[in-house]
This record gives C-alpha cells, structure tokens and sequence, in this order.
C-alpha cells in the first residue's frame, strides 16, 4: 500500500498527484494509491506509514513539508518516518496582478513596504504557497495580511479580477494565466531561473541563497532495514532517471531529483531546522 498527500490545487500541484498516480503504476509492483486515507495536510496519512509494518509493503509519497513543516504547526505531532528518496520537486513564482505598479523583484519589495501590509491569498495554512511567501517577506522585511482559500477555482477568479494581487503559486498551473496577461510573474523560487519561464529572474538573483522548493519524498516505516530501503530506492531510480521520463514531466514542471536516502534525510533535516525558525517568527498555526 502506497498513501498519497496532495489534494489537487493550482497553488499547491494537481500535477504532483498526476505524477505521484504514474509513479505508483510503474514503481511498485502489486501498489495502488489509496487516497482515502487522507486527513490534515498529510499527516494522517504519515501517521499511518509510521505505525506500519516495517517490511517495504506500506509506503508514503508525500510533500516534504508534512514532515518538515508540520511537526511545528501541530501539537505533539511527530513520525517515525524512513526516506527513501526524493523523487521531484516543482516550484512556485511569486504572480502579481497586473494593475499593481511593479515589473520586477525590487519594485515589488519597494513598494510592498510602501504599501504594506500586503494582502495575498495561499492555499491553507502550511501550503507552498504560503510557506514560501512568509519566508519571502521574512528575507525581505515586510508586514502581509494571508488570506487562505479552500478550493482554487475562488481563489484565482478572485486573483485575476484584483480582489487580492499577490500570491506565490504553482509556476505550471498559473502560467496560462501569465500568457494571456492576466497575472504577471516577477520571480520563481528556486536557485536558477525555471526553463519554462526563463525572462523571469530567479529569487536568488536579488536575495543570493534563496532557494524553496515543492518537494515529494518516498518515505517507509522507520524500522524498515536498510537493505529494503536501498531496493526502493534503487527501483525508484530505474523507473525515474530515463531522460525520457524526465522529459516527459519537466513539462509540467515536475523535475526529477532521484536522491539517496541519506540526501533525502539531510534535506528534511535541513527543512525541519528553517521552518521550525519561520513558524516560530510569524506565529503560524495548523487549520
């Protein structure tokens, strides 16, 4: 059994679902998603695998925040968790309406504190969008008013006529809506600029070192042996690493990553220590 974290939603990643249903199809032998057994951003489903047998039969594929943000949003929450790899990452673009005066990263710091505070819209409350809008502000010094919305529909109806104008969101799922005009992207938050927008600055370019990333990791109980998590692993690479595959999804901004348990827990540890630092200085809380 392999469980699966990520309602679909254009500022958090209907493409990662997409991706995480071809993986399972392919990866797994005898392994089908069950979505069911969803609950709060995760987490009941990494409390699940945690409790599990730990025989590399019960599986979770789930965005790194749920183990690296929510610990520190939830009360006594924690999982015994064993990764076996990081299988991709997506990013977001900070999006701004485009009635707001601003063209790049500098006049929008500028003017977002001129005018703050800045009213921007996320997902939920430990979403990617924002989580990475308040480490921004952080970075950048200054104020936001978040307003968090259920379903993506309201939230980009909302965004494209001016009822709030900005957000960071999924590069693919609002990039049409750049395209055609209606939003303007001002920078994308990963470290180099995204081969699907490359007019569009990276982050860092302004703010040297700043790098966030949607990432989805392959996690087993924590008991699981080693030598198991190294077959995972390397059935995951044979699966993923073909160029063709990467091809296929870093159209849909889905990058393939592939990494050894050993980086994929150094990454976590590496999220656990920053947003611990985030959610303590915005005061953020779980839904």
């Amino acid at each position: 059994m392999l469980l699966v974290e990520a309602p679909p939603t254009l500022l958090g990643g209907r493409v990662q679902r997409d991706h995480a249903a071809v993986v399972l199809e392919q990866l797994v032998a005898g392994v089908e998603p069950d979505q069911a057994a969803l609950g709060r951003a995760g987490n009941i489903a990494a409390d699940l695998v945690s409790k599990a047998e730990p025989d590399g039969y019960t599986l979770l594929f789930v965005l790194s925040s749920t183990l690296t943000v929510n610990p520190h949003l939830y009360k006594d929450l924690s999982f015994n968790l064993k990764p076996v790899t990081v299988v991709n990452y997506s990013t977001q673009t900070l999006f701004v309406h485009p009635s707001l005066p601003v063209n790049n990263l500098v006049e929008f710091v500028a003017w977002a504190k001129k005018e703050g505070p800045v009213t921007y819209a996320h997902g939920g409350a430990g979403t990617s969008s924002h989580l990475v809008m308040e480490y921004f502000r952080l970075l950048a010094g200054f104020e936001t008013v978040p307003v968090p919305y259920r379903g993506s529909a309201a939230l980009v109806a909302d965004f494209i006529s001016g009822q709030f104008k900005v957000a960071f969101g999924s590069t693919s799922g609002l990039l049409p809506l750049a395209a055609s005009g209606k939003l303007r992207p001002l920078a994308v938050s990963t470290a180099k600029r995204s081969p699907l927008l490359p007019e569009v600055p990276a982050v860092a370019e302004t703010y040297p070192g700043f790098e966030l990333t949607t990432d989805f990791i392959l996690a087993a109980p924590g008991g699981t042996p080693d030598e198991i998590v190294a077959m995972l692993e390397r059935e995951v690479r044979q699966v993923i690493e073909p160029q063709e595959f990467r091809d296929r999804f870093s159209k849909q901004d889905i990058w393939i990553v592939a990494s050894t348990p050993a980086e994929a827990a150094a990454r976590i540890k590496t999220g656990f220590a920053v947003w611990a630092d985030v959610v303590k200085r915005t005061g953020m809380k779980g839904e």
